[in-house]
């Protein structure tokens, strides 16, 4: 083991602090609003508690989803709607999103009542998290996740691997005493304490973050998602689905788009096709445009985190693939919900709970390792000229 004066170990510490000073702030910002992100879905549905229930009488039959979508439209002119989350609780309000207007912007989601149609209002705090999770993936920086923000948060998920590992070689011990790696000492004065409490908190959340850091590197680049996929499926990753139909038209060029010859719209043939095979707790429909190829479903069986799809044929509803996670290998279902995997989801609720409170002590990192560089430099200045300097936090055994 190099010891606490070795060359390797001082480089090591300096690199730990310097990205602390620089990545750890980006970092303690992932984590605030990645702890914001983890109960999303909760945080809105308490705030749209007054939109969500159906009031009307639940002996009707709820309507189709073209049908749906065209009272839907029909009430906010100028608007498509390109997707409808249903839930499976026939005491549950549709969501209804929309396609991007000219301009490039995208309407705000809107709650409807899936028997008439009528639309109680738009989503409240659509705007706030959507504000969130821009902030979360490139920092509200121009470009979006094609510009710098993405390439900043992707290096500073990087850098959070970075600290993990130089923070477990900076603690390993002369002697591997555990109870000292696992409990804080805060009866220690000065920069022991808090070198105690940063170091004892890391150890225990190394794991959280290391999934964390690993699983938020797929949306940052294309090359390790490839590689990952590879690794967790051994298939490379696939191209984008074709979504138009070759020209743009149908092969015979006599069927209309989205409609049988008997004129029934293949999303109403699709769904209910889907309705009588599979049961969900909600799914989310995509309404294809006119040159569209397949139709997709997403949906989640009850009392389940993990996503399946479903598509059927544009142009006459058949069934297209039913892929099911509960059918996939381990690797296939951690790839076809890391989204799942990031927000802890994946392992269930517990965890989920840990790896949010894990996202909120981020801060208290950049907090503990600004103040002890701060305690560190004060001290070097009133250090006895011609005294060694060592970094202190690095001696600590623990």
């Amino acid at each position: 083991m190099p010891s606490a004066f070795s060359p390797a170990r001082t480089v090591v510490f300096r690199l730990h602090w310097a990205l602390g000073l620089t990545a750890g702030l980006v970092l303690a910002l992932m984590g605030l609003t990645g702890a914001l992100m983890s109960y999303e879905e909760a945080i809105t549905a308490f705030a749209n508690r007054d939109r969500i229930q159906v009031s009307a009488a639940q002996d009707r039959p709820p309507l189709t989803p073209s049908a749906l979508a065209a009272r839907i439209e029909a009430q906010l002119p100028g608007q498509r709607v390109s997707a409808l989350t249903l839930s499976g609780d026939p005491a549950q309000s549709a969501v209804a999103r929309f396609a991007r207007d000219r301009a490039g912007g995208r309407p705000s989601p809107v709650y409807a009542d899936p028997t008439e149609g009528t639309v109680h209002g738009p989503v409240r705090l659509e705007a706030f998290f959507a504000t969130v999770r821009d902030l979360h993936r490139w920092l509200l920086l121009p470009g979006e996740g094609k510009g710098w923000g993405r390439t900043i948060t992707g290096a500073c998920a990087i850098a959070l691997l970075v600290f993990l590992g130089s923070g477990l070689y900076l603690r390993w011990p002369g002697r591997h005493r555990w109870r000292v790696w696992l409990r804080p000492n805060l009866a220690r004065p000065g920069r022991a304490r808090w070198w105690s409490l940063h170091a004892v908190a890391g150890t225990w959340l190394l794991p959280v973050y290391a999934v964390s850091a690993l699983s938020g590197l797929w949306w940052s680049y294309d090359w390790y998602r490839a590689g990952a996929t590879w690794l967790l499926t051994g298939q490379a990753l696939p191209a984008q689905a074709a979504q138009r139909a070759p020209g743009g038209k149908p092969p015979d060029g006599k069927i209309p788009e989205g409609k049988t010859p008997e004129g029934t719209p293949a999303i109403d043939i699709a769904w209910a096709e889907f309705s009588a095979t599979h049961t969900a707790s909600v799914a989310t429909l995509t309404l294809p445009g006119p040159e569209a190829a397949a139709i997709r479903i997403r949906w989640y069986a009850p009392d389940s985190n993990l996503r399946n799809e479903a598509t059927y044929d544009a142009r006459t509803g058949a069934g297209l693939t039913d892929k099911r996670a509960a059918d996939a290998a381990l690797g296939s279902r951690l790839a076809d919900n890391m989204l799942e995997v990031h927000r802890g989801r994946f392992f269930g609720a517990p965890v989920a709970l840990l790896f949010c409170l894990a996202a909120l002590v981020l801060p208290g990192f950049f907090a503990t390792g600004l103040t002890l560089y701060l305690m560190r430099r004060r001290a070097g200045q009133r250090r006895v000229p011609g005294r060694a300097s060592r970094p202190a936090e690095a001696s600590v055994q623990g």
